[in-house]
């Protein structure tokens, strides 16, 4: 698969998830195999005034690439603005554009999901992001704001249009935002509308979900968010049950090895009180299942130093081979 000319090695992206797909931990499901990495939502207007914890979100590593940057907004100059910052500093492969958030603050600004409503807009601002940089160029939406996916289609075609590249797809609506499930039937239309590639989003739980995806709606690639944050080993399960129809279950000890590993990206990234705090909710997320779940959990909310997290890592860890 190509989005403009960057060769994409394999069908896997991470979804853009806000307070999550921060660096340190980009670069762990990297690591574990995802084919596209992207970064937190990001305001373009914060790019366009300097903000330092915004710009602080743009920093990146070699060793995450190919790497998309997302940015949101409704000013197309701000928008075009962010862009061109965007392709000047060189760490970005792809810019993509979030149509898709449905959250209050975000539609409030008429950004997001707002956008599919305002076709006229929202062509303005393709057009600004694609005159102000050459490098590949995507756009998340939703289905829009009525089930029919009809806002969807107009949209993917007035961005094709626009010179976007590739287009990823959530097919639930605005008042849905994750509840219900996506209708996978939209991907599959959406795919027939347009010539550049489509990337589904959705209801992707388990490797046979993406395949599934794959298969019934002809789209070149999947997007993966929410069930990464807890098996970030899905991406390459992913892959293999693609290319093998099967894959590997991760070894615990793999699955610990990536707690110490991600405890010490967050310490070095965010300082390790803020890191600390953060890992209170992040680290429960790999232990789900587990033996004991429940009382790890329960010290997690204790944490007051990276070295005390990597030996509760380490006791966890030897408790079960006991």
């Amino acid at each position: 698969m190509k989005i403009k000319d960057l060769e994409i090695n394999g069908v896997t992206f991470l979804a853009p998830l806000a307070g999550i797909t921060n660096l340190p931990f980009r670069k762990m499901v990297k690591d574990c195999g995802c084919a596209v990495v992207c970064s937190e939502m990001i305001s373009a207007k914060g790019i366009f005034y300097n903000a330092e914890k915004t710009i602080t979100l743009l920093k990146s590593q070699e060793n995450e690439r190919p790497l998309s940057v997302q940015i949101f907004g409704s000013d197309p100059v701000s928008m075009g603005q962010a862009a061109a910052v965007i392709n000047d500093l060189g760490t970005a492969d792809i810019i993509d554009i979030n149509f898709g958030c449905s959250v209050r603050k975000v539609i409030k600004q008429g950004a997001g999901v707002a956008l599919m409503k305002n076709p006229a807009l929202a062509r303005k601002i393709l057009k600004a992001v694609r005159d102000a940089t050459p490098l590949p160029f995507t756009i998340k939406i939703r289905s829009g704001w009525d089930p029919s996916g009809d806002q969807a289609v107009t949209l993917a075609k007035i961005a094709e249009d626009q010179g976007v590249d590739a287009i990823a797809f959530h097919p639930r609506t605005a008042v849905q935002g994750f509840r219900g499930k996506a209708d996978w039937q939209l991907i599959a239309r959406l795919k027939q509308a347009v010539r550049i590639p489509v990337i589904g989003n959705g209801d992707i739980i388990t490797p046979q979900d993406a395949g599934d995806m794959l298969s019934r709606t002809g789209c070149d690639a999947v997007m993966v968010g929410r069930a990464a944050m807890a098996n970030p080993f899905i991406l390459s399960q992913i892959e293999q049950y693609v290319v093998h129809g099967s894959f590997n279950l991760p070894e615990p000890r793999d699955i610990f090895r990536k707690m110490e590993s991600l405890t010490q990206g967050y310490v070095s990234y965010f300082g390790e009180i803020t890191a600390c705090r953060m890992l209170r909710g992040r680290l429960a997320w790999f232990i789900r299942g587990f033996p004991g779940a429940a009382a790890f959990r329960k010290e997690l909310s204790t944490l007051a130093s990276s070295a005390h997290v990597i030996e509760m890592i380490r006791d966890f860890e030897a408790g079960l081979k006991a």
